[in-house]
């Protein structure tokens, strides 16, 4: 079945509108393959192809939705039967409908490309070969690898088609391709492990040896580690620690959220959120994020959505319903799957990078904690008020250079804080498989707690 085929099968649904009835067909394809390593050898392996589609129904301001992991047309049939019935016993809301030719117009069609041939055409044996590979290089990494706790191989090729009877339609395709390996390094009776990995939308792009060499040196160089006193001081963000910490800024910048009083910028549109340099920007539209894609799950075109521009806090992302309900307008920032109704979250959420490399970053204060990894983010965090409060470790930063490693450290402050807080944005922004990218961030203080 082609793409082709997909778009035909929501088409034929959209058709099939009554009077007074909007009417959308969401219909996905993808295929995935796992490969986990342990030793040497495979552990497990996996490839899984699958297909489904959604129904949404909207009637007399009420909605209904059905979904079935199947494209055959005896079940497609069923599930519209179903999302029709299921309006029927849904509360009117006058926020719900489907995008119309006017939610797109006015905005140009992003022309990406997202799709690689080999994903599907590389055989598995060849992509567990690299996994095994990849745990290999790990282990010649450094004479002070032990082990490799895991290693695994993934891959994901996406097809979507989407029709509503409103007369809006989309179709997409893309795929991915992961590596990502945890060394573990021992001294003595120490022993630390650090995280590798490589990810891009081929499979030949894929590196072995920078996945490996990651992980050896983020395990390695916290050899040694030790709890250090409690004290206020500038803290580092290593690049997988901000995406981390910026995927719950996002939340909180999501229309959802600002609706259920949920965030903690609730009623600050215009207001100064965040340091000057600070510039926070989703955009579905380039090509290097992997969570890019020319449309949203309403159809709607996607575009880049300043967030906070030099600090300003201009726009909160929206769909169709949240931006109805807010008196606003969709930044065609809806996400679903075959089987929700829409939500709204962010693509590619990244902060604007500055000019500094990592090492210029490092060296613009002489003494800081650098991150290299946190627990507890989500635990830790409170969405509403933004206290901020996780366990750590990583390594104090002298001088420009990496000194000792530290453990056992808890991080604490309040997420607008730190957003004020920020000092330097490094130059190495670093795209990362979900909705962030990752860049090395300063921020001017923070308290960490240790002995």
């Amino acid at each position: 079945m082609s793409s082709k085929d997909l778009f035909e099968i929501a088409r034929t649904i959209a058709d099939a509108a009554r009077p007074g009835e909007q009417l959308e067909a969401y219909v996905v394809r993808s295929r995935e393959t796992e490969v986990k390593v342990f030793n040497g050898a495979v552990e497990s392996l996996s490839v899984a192809e699958a297909a489904g589609i959604g129904v949404r129904v909207i009637a007399d301001g009420r909605q209904g939705i059905a979904s079935a992991g199947s494209l055959d047309a005896d079940v497609i049939t069923e599930t519209l039967a179903d999302a029709r019935d299921n309006a029927t016993y849904g509360a009117p809301d006058a926020g719900y409908g489907l995008a119309e030719p006017r939610d797109v117009e006015g905005v140009p069609a992003p022309d990406l490309d997202l799709w690689r041939d080999d994903v599907l055409g590389t055989p598995t044996a060849e992509k567990v070969a690299l996994a095994i590979a990849a745990d290999r290089a790990v282990l010649a990494a450094d004479a002070r690898i032990r082990g490799v706790e895991s290693t695994d191989y993934g891959d994901a090729a996406l097809e979507m088609a989407m029709v509503a009877s409103t007369g809006v339609s989309a179709t997409m395709a893309r795929t991915m391709s992961s590596v990502g390996t945890s060394a573990m390094a021992g001294e003595r009776d120490a022993t630390q492990t650090g995280y590798g990995f490589d990810v891009r939308r081929s499979f030949g792009e894929l590196d072995v040896e920078r996945a490996a060499t990651m992980a050896a040196e983020r395990a390695t160089r916290l050899l040694g580690a030790t709890q250090p006193s409690g004290q206020r001081l500038p803290v580092i963000f290593d690049p997988m620690v901000t995406a981390s910490v910026l995927s719950l800024i996002g939340s909180a910048l999501n229309g959802e959220a600002v609706l259920r009083g949920r965030s903690m910028f609730a009623d600050r549109l215009g207001e100064i959120v965040g340091a000057g340099s600070v510039t926070i920007v989703d955009d579905p539209t380039n090509p290097d994020a992997f969570g890019a894609s020319p449309f949203d799950g309403e159809g709607v075109r996607t575009r880049a959505n300043t967030l906070v521009r030099d600090g300003r806090l201009e726009r909160f992302l929206h769909n169709l319903y949240t931006a109805r309900r807010a008196g606003a307008q969709t930044t065609g920032s809806a996400v679903r799957s075959y089987a929700s109704t829409p939500g709204v979250g962010a693509r590619a959420l990244h902060f604007l990078p500055g000019t500094k490399s990592p090492a210029e970053v490092m060296a613009s204060v002489p003494e800081a904690l650098y991150l290299q990894s946190v627990s507890g983010l989500h635990s830790g965090t409170n969405p509403v008020s933004g206290d901020f409060s996780v366990g750590a470790e990583g390594l104090m930063v002298r001088n420009g250079q990496f000194a000792e490693p530290v453990r056992e450290v808890t991080v604490a402050s309040t997420l607008p804080r730190m957003l004020l807080d920020i000092v330097e944005i490094g130059s190495d922004l670093t795209w990362l498989p979900g909705g962030t990218a990752g860049v090395t961030l300063l921020v001017s203080e923070m308290t960490m707690a240790g002995a």
